[in-house]
């Protein structure tokens, strides 16, 4: 048994990548728990967190990822 998804907010739901079938396209946005991780284990996000972002963090982080889904990326013709 693996978790699929998880909510942590009633707006932010976080669903696990490695249930897709390609993911050629995805680069991580957040990472949590860092203070747990293996010290070869490193990913791309943008942020980082030793453990959750704090509550009032959320709502920044939210508008932030929007935006970034939302602009094109720069080698888009």
């Amino acid at each position: 048994m693996t978790w699929m998804f998880t909510r942590f907010l009633p707006e932010f739901v976080n669903v696990r990548v490695t249930l897709l079938e390609e993911v050629s396209w995805f680069v991580p946005f957040v990472e949590t728990w860092t203070k747990t991780r293996l010290p070869w284990a490193t990913t791309p996000a943008v942020h980082s967190y030793s453990e959750f972002p704090p509550l009032e963090e959320y709502a920044k982080l939210t508008a932030e990822f929007s935006r970034a889904l939302s602009t094109p990326p720069a080698n888009a013709g």
